[in-house]
């Protein structure tokens, strides 16, 4: 879920910094402005979500402002109005220009996060999720190795026909990156739809993947909720036979018809199939439909596993650690040179996923400062299959003064609870029975910040 924008318009600077760093710790995006004339400013260059607005400012007063902002006929961010000299007649105007809700100064912290809460929450999803796709991120597979160039090159190159695509690459090697590198690259108005094998099992394929027509009512398949974008079909030899021959009469005739249905309709989406093993042999083998792989491998990419480029180690140990601080709030803490260079050493089983996995747990049970020599050593000597913290992290705690030991403790400990919270520290002071206020202060003491932690949606 995209992070919800908030201006808070007050003349007041106390109070401006007051209901920003509240609002911040909750996880929200905020901005500021000191009068009508820059809120007014800062409205126009991007509408936020929510508007904090005070009536009395010394240029132009809320109402007007609120004025302004209704007259087209709706109002496009929800507003909250906030007075120290609110009256009835006041709260019924706001109210009638569009206004959300009036709360008076002085603040009540409890009321102003709940009104920010059913504000928020009374936007429209489909609003929210318009923003949410307008907003969406470019994220290309990273390395400035010969190899990765010339991926991006081709890929490039394959976004712009409508081609099938056949990505291959080693378990963890990034090849659903790739295919959705591909999608957003290109011209397709639709989304990508990534085609999940459990679904589709049991005999189900037909259903899944073509829809259904019974008693009148129409279910979508994958094909419809593809259309105009891309089909991604991960781990092409784990299809069932029989979806795999479907597909291919699908492929051949450009049409398809849903079960229950007579009318065929046109196959308006680009397919995108991945593997991981020697998919030649799983040809031989019988794994995959030999007419279906020709049909699917026009235009096949590589994807290099990570011990072929170490070249592009320090780049994607610089992207992680920047990514884990700002969206699972966890501490930055830099990697020397020497330290990227025993990274380069190590074989990588896992590829970029392993180096993920392995950047944010030094990050999360680790010290603070730079990343030490032994820290590696002590994580690459784990197996790519587990991620389990070893005794030697214990030890080095037993190790410590009682007051540091128990300070890293406390920090670790908040760190692990506001990331089950979703980085609301509401949520936090309930799970681990502390009152706000002091919550606040013992995790600015431990230099922690929570409002960068993801709500949820940033997975590692």
């Amino acid at each position: 879920m995209a992070q919800a924008q908030i201006l808070v318009v007050d003349d007041e600077p106390d109070i401006r910094q007051l209901v920003q760093e509240i609002l911040e710790d909750e996880g929200y995006s905020v901005r500021v402005a000191r009068d009508g004339e820059s809120a007014r400013l800062t409205y126009a260059q991007q509408k936020p979500d929510l508007v904090l607005l005070d009536i009395w400012m010394p240029d132009i007063d809320g109402i007007s402002l609120l004025k302004e902002w209704s007259a087209p006929g709706k109002l496009e961010s929800q507003v909250v109005i906030m007075s120290g000299h609110g009256t009835l007649e006041t709260a019924v105007e706001a109210t009638r220009l569009g206004a959300f809700d009036f709360i008076q100064k002085p603040l009540s912290l409890a009321k102003l996060l709940a009104t920010v809460r059913k504000a928020l929450d009374s936007k429209p999803q489909a609003e929210a999720a318009e923003a949410s796709t307008q907003h969406a991120i470019l994220v290309e597979p990273l390395g400035i190795s010969p190899a990765m160039q010339s991926l991006r090159n081709k890929a490039r190159q394959a976004a712009s026909h409508t081609s099938p695509v056949m990505i291959t690459g080693e378990p963890g090697s990034g090849r659903r990156t790739l295919a959705r590198y591909i999608h957003q690259l290109s011209a397709a108005s639709g989304d990508m739809v990534i085609f999940d094998h459990n679904r589709a099992g049991a005999g189900n394929g037909h259903r899944y993947l073509l829809g259904a027509v019974s008693n009148g009512q129409a279910v979508s398949g994958l094909l419809d909720q593809a259309a105009s974008g891309t089909a991604f079909i991960p781990d092409l030899p784990k299809l069932s036979a029989e979806t795999q021959e479907l597909l291919n009469n699908i492929i051949e005739s450009g049409g398809f018809t849903a079960v229950g249905s007579a009318a065929q309709k046109p196959l308006s989406c680009r397919i995108i199939c991945s593997a991981s093993g020697d998919l030649e042999q799983a040809v031989k083998d019988g794994q995959v439909l030999s007419s279906l792989y020709f049909r699917l491998n026009v235009l096949p990419l590589r994807i290099p596993p990570l011990r072929e480029r170490p070249e592009d180690i320090p780049e994607l140990v610089r992207y992680f650690s920047d990514w884990f601080p700002n969206q699972e709030n966890l501490p930055y803490r830099p990697f020397s040179v020497s330290v990227q260079n025993r990274m380069r050493n190590h074989s990588w089983p896992g590829n970029v996923r392993e180096l993920r996995n392995l950047v944010q747990r030094l990050l999360v049970l680790g010290g603070d400062g730079e990343i030490s020599m032994q820290e590696i050593e002590d994580a690459l000597s784990q197996s790519a299959a587990s991620i389990e913290a070893t005794d030697s992290g214990r030890e080095a705690l037993f190790n410590l003064p009682l007051r540091e030991a128990r300070e890293q403790f406390e920090r670790n400990y908040l760190i692990y609870q506001l990331k089950k919270a979703g980085g609301s520290v509401g949520k936090l002071s309930e799970s681990v029975e502390m009152e706000r206020t002091h919550l606040y202060r013992k995790l600015r003491s431990l230099g922690i910040d929570p409002k960068s932690v993801s709500r949820g949606e940033g997975k590692p």
